[in-house]
This record gives structure tokens, C-alpha cells and sequence, in this order.
């Protein structure tokens, strides 16, 4: 019997959370960024920001976005020069990207029906990779962390911009609070999905805590793995090197 992993606070088959993460993505893809206002307060804009900041994509650099979904972060390194290909495992969230990109004339951009576990790239095909609120989804983070480091070419940047926990006292609990009692309603009321959120809001508490998932990214074989905490941790940005 394969071993049960993480849906939320339920255990389920591999193949049951891949199976079931899809249908939350397909059902939130509309309202996606919508939501993401309303949750964070429009802060997720700057977090993403300052997410691409550090990245520092460059004319001419070769990125793969990771679970890039409806374009935000994609559209951010577009305008600085670099070639980016948008890959997620949901080809509604990708529909909808796609649609954003047109409406706001940026090109330039390459989509693609992506598995993070199991890439269909070539080895060493891209400068940087980058997965913004997209990992702590993945049925084998593992698996997608290596694969990360297959595609890079050497001297490349692996960049996870994620939730994770606050460490700061009275800040956390109330979070956990408000991610409990009024992010599914908001899903409620916004998207007409109170379950999706719900999972998003469960899956947040059982992402590793910061210093954990630097670990892992050691782990699959990248240098310097650092993390950079934002709001005590609430939000991280993670890094590091292949060499």
C-alpha cells in the first residue's frame, strides 16, 4: 500500500491529492487573484515584488515559473527581459493566464501543462526557476525540488516564495484565527467555494517551517540554501544555488 500523504488536515493517496488539488485550482482559477487581494489585503503585490526583486531577471535569461498559473510573477520578469515559461500542472489556471497576457499585451511568454514533480524539460535548460505560492501543493515536494535542480543549468537560482509560520508572538495566533474563521467565508462569498479555501487555509498550516524547508532545499542538492522571513516568518522567500 503506498503511504498516505497531506490534503489539508485529511490523509489521502498520492494520486488522490494530485487529483484533488486540481479541482481547487480549476474551481478558483477565475476569482484566483481577486481572492488573493482580499485574503492578503492587496499585500500579496508586494511580496511579489519584492519575490522578483531578489530573483534579478535579466535580459536574456532563460526562466522557468513554476506553478505560474495566472501570470502575476511571470508578467513581473517579462518586463525586465527575460524569457519565461509559465508551467502548471492546471491547464484552467494557465487558460487564464494566458487571457491576462493578451489583455495586457505582454508577449514573449511560453505556456506549458507542467507536473513540478516530473518536468518534461531537458536538463539544464533554464537559468532560474521560480514557484511562488505553488510548492506547499505539490503531492512530493521532494521530487519537485530535485527536478528543480535537474533543469537548472549550473550557476542557476532556485527561487520559493511561500507561506510558512510567524514566529512572532500573538502575530501567529492571530493569523491562524483569521485563516480559520474568515478565509472560507470569503471564498464563500467571493468565489462561491468555501471548501477550496479551506484546503488553502489547512494546507498553509501544514507547509515546514521555515528553517525545515531550507533544509530540504539542501537537500536536493543546491548550495547556500538560505530563507528571508517576511512578517516573522508568515511569508518567506527561500533560495539557492546549483554549482
Amino acid at each position: 500500500m503506498q503511504d498516505k500523504v497531506q490534503f489539508g488536515d485529511q490523509l489521502v493517496s498520492p494520486e488522490e491529492k494530485t487529483r484533488r488539488v486540481g479541482g481547487v485550482f480549476s474551481s478558483v482559477a477565475r476569482r484566483y487573484d481577486v481572492m488573493n487581494d482580499l485574503m492578503s489585503g492587496g499585500m500579496h503585490r508586494l511580496w511579489k515584488d519584492r519575490f522578483v526583486a531578489r530573483v534579478k531577471p535579466r535580459a536574456g535569461d532563460v526562466i522557468l515559473d513554476m506553478a505560474g498559473g495566472t501570470g502575476d510573477i511571470a508578467f513581473r520578469m517579462a518586463k525586465r527581459g527575460a524569457q519565461v515559461t509559465v508551467a502548471d500542472i492546471n491547464r484552467d489556471m494557465l487558460d487564464v493566464g494566458i487571457e491576462r497576457a493578451k489583455s495586457r499585451r505582454i508577449e514573449g511568454l511560453s505556456w506549458s501543462e507542467q507536473n513540478a514533480e516530473k518536468l518534461s524539460f531537458a536538463d539544464a535548460s533554464f537559468d532560474a526557476y521560480t514557484i511562488a505560492f505553488g510548492i506547499r501543493n505539490v503531492t512530493d515536494i521532494p521530487a519537485a525540488l530535485k527536478e528543480a535542480h535537474r533543469v537548472l543549468r549550473r550557476g542557476g537560482r532556485l527561487f520559493v516564495l511561500e507561506f510558512s509560520t510567524s514566529e512572532w508572538p500573538g502575530f501567529g495566533q492571530a493569523y491562524e484565527l483569521y485563516a480559520d474563521k474568515v478565509i472560507p467565508r470569503i471564498g464563500k462569498a467571493v468565489a462561491d467555494d468555501e471548501e477550496s479555501y479551506r484546503y488553502l487555509v489547512e494546507s498553509i498550516r501544514r507547509f515546514p517551517k521555515p528553517d525545515e524547508f531550507r533544509r530540504m532545499i539542501a537537500d536536493a542538492g543546491f548550495a547556500n540554501a538560505k530563507v528571508e522571513p517576511m512578517l516573522g516568518g508568515l511569508v518567506c522567500i527561500w533560495s539557492g544555488w546549483k554549482i
